[in-house]
């Protein structure tokens, strides 16, 4: 036993001193700021592979490390512009007024992944989103989405029109919009308080993609899903640095990151989301008292129906950028479409 427990000593300490050397080999190491647990799939998954292929991509002069609790989501972006922390992953529904052009993305109607959707999104915003500069005083490297938002409620939902009169969390953007439509009561608050929200009964129900069921515990306090094709939206993520740091790299290293920034981040951290759903799905699926109930077409016909109001409400926000929304959004369409 003995002999067994100094093997294993022996084994993490040659771990740590390996980590140790490739840190202390790396002329730069970024300090990413973020939230949700250091157990949520961004943390434990694509933050980890964003380091992988920045140390690939720089032969290891540049690496990061993740620190939490730097600032509350909403205020993530102030600290990155403020250079608190060199990188930061932001949900752009947090900062109401803030941003327009990012719910072209939140939209409902799309079919799809959070693959294609993320690195439809990219493409867009290179296309239609440039101009309107909404994320002025920090580098925008990626944008994502997360997958199709589901309804999760204590009760059983099987039917649209059960969800009106319903005490909703809703993270903001499209969602509130959604939330409405629907006839349900938002409630705004970071997705690290739907637990509790939830389950002191400030809440019936919160809408979320399905990692939500395993990364923030939805098996417990909202054990009943309700989806419709596509979502009823799609939440809107980015991926910003802090430009002054940015500047400070060498042009070798600043050349090399910028390979890894934009359309291929945006396709890792939408891939990712992808993985993480389908835990979520099967964590839901996995336990006793979780059921994951779809629309009916009739619904899903008048959930469309019920749509068009909030698409044409968006359509004219982001035409109030000066940007061409319609043809952004069909634009969207096709290259989710095409992949």
């Amino acid at each position: 036993m003995l002999a067994k427990t100094i093997k294993t000593i022996a084994i993490g300490a040659v771990f740590v001193s390996a980590t140790t050397v490739s840190v202390m080999a790396a002329d730069t190491t970024l300090v990413i700021s973020s939230w949700a647990s250091p157990t949520h799939g961004i943390n434990a998954i694509a933050w980890p592979k964003f380091i992988e292929m920045i140390e690939k991509a720089t032969d290891g002069r540049v690496t990061a490390e993740l620190k939490y609790k730097l600032a509350s989501p909403p205020a993530q972006f102030d600290i990155v512009q403020d250079g608190a922390a060199d990188l930061t992953w932001i949900f752009h529904g947090y900062n109401p007024g803030r941003f327009s052009t990012t719910k072209i993305a939140e939209l409902p109607g799309y079919e799809g992944n959070a693959e294609a959707a993320s690195v439809a999104y990219w493409r867009t915003y290179e296309k239609f989103f440039t101009g309107a500069d909404e994320h002025k005083g920090v580098k925008l490297i990626a944008l994502h989405t997360h997958g199709p938002g589901v309804l999760h409620s204590a009760k059983k939902v099987t039917k649209l029109s059960e969800i009106s009169g319903m005490k909703l969390r809703l993270g903001g953007g499209v969602s509130n919009d959604v939330g409405a439509a629907l006839g349900a009561t938002a409630i705004n608050v970071p997705a690290p308080k739907v637990y509790e929200t939830l389950a002191s009964n400030a809440a019936d129900g919160v809408m979320m993609p399905m990692e939500g069921k395993k990364g923030f515990k939805l098996t417990e306090v909202a054990p009943n899903s309700y989806t419709v094709p596509g979502g009823f939206y799609r939440g809107s993520f980015a991926l910003v640095m802090n430009q002054a740091k940015y500047d400070s790299l060498s042009d070798a290293d600043r050349a090399a990151l910028d390979g890894v920034f934009g359309e291929p981040l945006s396709k890792a951290f939408g891939a990712v989301w992808d993985e993480i759903d389908k835990i979520g799905e099967e964590a839901s699926m996995a336990a006793a008292d979780n059921s994951i109930n779809a629309a009916s077409d009739e619904d899903v016909a008048a959930y469309r129906e019920l749509s068009k109001p909030i698409i044409d409400g968006v359509l004219a926000e982001v035409s109030g950028k000066g940007v061409d929304a319609k043809a952004a959004m069909d634009f969207f369409a096709s290259q989710m479409k095409g992949m």
